[in-house]
């Protein structure tokens, strides 16, 4: 029985110990998510706001607007 309850024990110990080496892990997933969700708002930004698809979403609403019913 002693044998069970220290491999037991040994068990605990290792699984606290690799928790808490993905502590700073999960703080750098978090900032690299972020930056690349902020990049690609910026790319999304550029494309809806140039001339060409303005226009386009432009007449899609127009056009939308001016649907009978």
């Amino acid at each position: 029985m002693y044998k069970a309850v220290r491999a037991r024990m040994r068990a605990l110990v290792c699984a606290a110990r690799a928790a808490r080496r993905d502590v700073g892990m999960v703080t750098s997933e978090y900032a690299v998510g972020i930056v690349a969700a902020v990049a690609f708002a910026a790319v999304l930004y550029k494309v809806v706001t140039s001339g060409a698809v303005s226009a386009e979403l432009q007449a899609i609403v127009k056009q939308a607007l001016d649907a009978r019913m």
